[in-house]
């Protein structure tokens, strides 16, 4: 499958490469493609950089691993009618910070995840893999077993595609229901990094447990 990705950061960058080592083919969108080159000497020839049109007209699905501070420029940059009936994973937060640490410019009555499926009516969006840190997006060696990743959106074929990934990158899944219910997911990521904060460790994900 091709994959694009917009972002380029560590997220962007981790996320590839997993998709990579699972077979699949993936474009990188980026303002500066260049400073991807070692990216793609690493992951081979079925990785790839380009602009953020190129990498969303590239994927069969597109995921979105932006600052949230871009994201509104990115699928702009992007162009939604390049993204029209695709799959759209939103792995952003919408965080600010402050001298107390990080916190949520959106909650309660809206959340990033919303924002994105408006900025893009016609996509199919699914909020995934934004409630841990980017070296255990893929494949995460836990003494527990595999954490539970809680995804959310509108469209139920395309939460299942994205549970299918979640599966192989070495995930559990949780459906939480539509994409409101991003509104509860997005504070994971402030729970992640205090816990990570108060203990300097990062090597730490959720994990749903039932009896």
């Amino acid at each position: 499958m091709k994959i694009g990705i917009l972002g380029s950061g560590d997220v962007g960058k981790a996320l590839g490469r997993g998709f990579v080592a699972e077979g699949h083919e993936v474009t990188i969108g980026s303002r500066e493609p260049a400073k991807l080159n070692a990216w793609k000497t690493e992951v081979g020839t079925r990785g790839r950089a380009g602009t953020f049109e190129e990498a969303a007209r590239f994927g069969e699905i597109v995921v979105i691993a932006t600052l949230w501070s871009g994201t509104k420029d990115a699928i702009d940059l992007a162009n939604a009618d390049n993204l029209r009936n695709k799959i759209v994973i939103d792995v952003t937060n919408p965080l600010v910070f402050s001298e107390s640490g990080p916190g949520l410019a959106l909650g309660h009555t809206d959340s990033g995840g919303e924002q994105v499926q408006r900025w893009l009516p016609d996509s199919r969006v699914v909020k995934a893999f934004n409630s841990v840190g980017n070296a255990l997006m893929y494949k995460p060696q836990l003494p527990n077993g595999p954490p539970t990743m809680f995804i959310a959106g509108n469209d139920e074929s395309a939460k299942q595609r994205v549970t299918e990934i979640l599966t192989s990158f070495g995930w559990e899944t949780d459906d939480t229901g539509g994409i409101e219910s991003a509104r509860l997911l997005e504070p994971l990521c402030i729970l992640w990094v205090r816990y990570g904060m108060a203990t300097n460790t990062w090597d730490h994900a959720f994990k749903l447990l039932h009896k």
